[in-house]
């Protein structure tokens, strides 16, 4: 039998400044910043929301081991959301955010999906959806 994987645990972005990137992600996505120390005693910071995390590293102070070539900006990430696209438009204008694009029919993991696009600090593409 070949080994399988089962769910994403986390994943890393690397930013420009970590600060103006915790802002961004807790003001206009919700998420909630929290600092953890790994083995190494280092102090790192991470964002959560529901059962996922991603950890940021700053841009040319990357901890190894670290993707190939790390930057800031080369992410293009997709969110599912329960909220009604509508009110994260309202929101996403409150906050001074554009909507690059959308809504718009996508296909996600699990099927289809309806999608807006955004840009966070670095212009990473971020992708908030609804499914159905």
């Amino acid at each position: 039998m070949s080994p399988s994987l089962t769910v994403l645990d986390h994943l890393v972005l690397t930013v420009a400044d970590i600060p103006r990137t915790v802002a961004f992600y807790e003001k206009v996505l919700g998420m909630v910043a929290t600092e953890f120390r790994p083995a190494d005693g280092s102090s790192r910071t991470a964002l959560c929301f529901g059962a996922q995390k991603i950890n940021l590293h700053a841009e040319g102070n990357e901890f190894d081991p670290k993707a190939r070539v790390p930057a800031a900006g080369s992410a293009d990430l997709c969110f599912l959301s329960d909220t009604p696209l509508a009110v994260w438009q309202d929101h996403l204008a409150k906050s001074g955010v554009r909507v690059e694009e959308g809504p718009v029919a996508r296909s996600g993991a699990q099927g289809p999906i309806c999608s807006i696009y955004i840009r966070d600090p670095d212009g990473n593409l971020i992708e908030i959806a609804n499914t159905g």
